[in-house]
């Protein structure tokens, strides 16, 4: 397998303009536990469509870009590239369910660049559910942190 698509939703309890912003590489530092992006451009972290910013270190050393970003919409489409091993674009888009609750749907397709990378795609695969139903989880126990964040 050198190519696999993943999707899953989670709820988020928080008015959609503010969840949406969850998601971000600025929104994600308030709770996702040692996400640290360097970022490229516009090197204030800014979040805005090219944005460039990097993760990890070694061979989990990624670069990536913010191709689309809509506001309004509620969505956003990054593109990253973990030069040893995968191409990934991750898709969010978040829809109200009422003034205080939101829908996430968060969507993966993953891109093996060589074939010992191809195993690791299967494995991100079965447990991909899990993760994102752990993001859910991780938000709902930082609520009060990222209410208090100037995130929108």
């Amino acid at each position: 397998m050198n190519r696999l698509r993943c999707s899953h939703r989670i709820i988020v309890e928080a008015p959609v303009e503010r969840a949406f912003m969850y998601f971000t590489p600025a929104g994600e530092s308030h709770w996702v536990e040692g996400w640290k992006p360097t970022y490229l451009h516009p090197n204030d972290g800014r979040t805005e469509p090219g944005m460039v910013f990097t993760t990890g270190d070694g061979a989990e050393h990624t670069v990536w870009t913010l191709a689309d970003f809509d506001r309004r919409a509620h969505r956003s489409r990054y593109l990253r590239c973990t030069p040893t091993s995968r191409l990934v674009v991750v898709e969010i888009a978040c829809r109200a369910l009422d003034a205080q609750t939101t829908e996430v749907e968060v969507a993966y397709m993953l891109t093996a660049l060589n074939p010992a990378a191809e195993p690791a795609l299967a494995a991100f695969g079965a447990g991909f559910t899990a993760m994102i139903d752990g993001w859910a989880a991780r938000i709902a126990a930082r609520r009060v942190q990222l209410l208090a964040a100037n995130l929108c």
